[in-house]
C-alpha cells in the first residue's frame, strides 16, 4: 500500500507511479541529466517530458528521503564531519557532511554560509537522527571546532574532538560520490531545488551502502530498496 504522504503529493500527477518512481531514481542514482532520461523513456515507449521529470523529483524525492530516515539503520559512535562546495543560483553554498568509522553517512545539510551556526545546525540535526557520538574527527576548520565546542557546554556532553585530516579521507572520498551525480545537473536554480534533490541523491547513496533496515533475510537490490520506501 502506498504511503498517505506519497499519495498527497503525486494525486494530481497523471503517470503510472512506476514510471515516476524509475525516473527520480535513476535521476538520483546516476549522473545523468533530465535529458537523458527523456531520452531513455522515450526509448522505451514512454514520453515524458525531462521538465516533468524534474517536477516529480521535487516533489517524490523528499518524501521517499522521509521515509528513508524512519527505516535507518543505526551508525557508529566514530564520526567524521566535514563540508563540501555546491553551486546554487550561481554561488557556492555548503554541503555539511558525516559519516562513520564504516564509511556509512551520518547526516548532511545544505547551507548558504559556512560558519559555526551552520555547522552547530547540522551537528544538533545528526544527533538528534542517532545521539550523541563519542568522538568526532574534523579537519583544522575553525567554525566546526566551534561547533562542537559549544555544544559540549551547552549539553554538557563528552564529545571528543579530534583535528587529523587525514582521518577525515574517508568522508572527503564520500564527498565525491554525492558531486559526480550533481555535475551532470549543471548546478541548481534555488536553495530548495538544491535541498530537495540532494536529499534524494544522499538516500540513492545510503541505500547502497547497506544503510536502509530491510526485513530480515529479504536481500533486495538498491532498485528494490528504493521503490520499497513509497509502500
Amino acid at each position: 500500500m502506498m504511503i498517505e504522504a506519497l499519495r498527497k503529493v503525486i494525486k494530481r500527477l497523471h503517470y503510472p507511479l512506476e514510471v515516476m518512481l524509475t525516473c527520480v531514481r535513476w535521476y538520483a542514482a546516476y549522473p545523468l541529466s533530465l535529458r537523458h532520461i527523456e531520452e531513455m523513456m522515450h526509448e522505451r515507449g514512454v514520453l515524458v517530458d525531462h521538465a516533468t521529470v524534474h517536477r516529480w523529483s521535487l516533489k517524490i524525492l523528499p518524501v521517499l528521503a522521509a521515509a528513508f530516515r524512519r527505516r535507518k539503520r543505526p551508525v557508529g559512535k566514530s564520526w567524521r564531519m566535514d563540508e563540501t562546495y555546491l553551486k546554487v543560483a550561481g554561488r557556492w553554498q555548503y554541503l555539511y557532511r558525516a559519516v562513520d568509522r564504516q564509511g556509512h553517512t551520518v547526516d548532511f545539510l545544505l547551507t548558504a554560509k559556512r560558519d559555526s551556526a551552520a555547522a552547530r545546525r547540522f551537528l544538533q540535526r545528526a544527533i538528534a537522527l542517532h545521539d550523541e557520538p563519542e568522538k568526532i574527527t574534523i579537519d583544522k576548520s575553525g567554525a566546526n571546532t566551534a561547533a562542537i565546542t559549544s555544544y559540549n557546554a551547552d549539553h554538557e556532553a563528552a564529545i571528543e574532538l579530534r583535528q587529523a585530516k587525514y582521518l577525515n579521507n574517508i568522508v572527503e572520498q564520500d564527498h565525491r560520490a554525492i558531486k559526480r551525480i550533481v555535475r551532470p545537473m549543471l548546478g541548481f536554480k534555488t536553495h530548495r531545488c538544491a535541498r530537495r534533490l540532494i536529499a534524494g541523491i544522499e538516500t540513492m547513496h545510503m541505500i547502497r551502502k547497506g544503510q536502509l533496515n530491510c526485513l530480515e533475510g529479504q536481500a533486495a537490490s538498491a532498485a528494490a530498496q528504493f521503490y520499497s520506501l513509497a509502500f
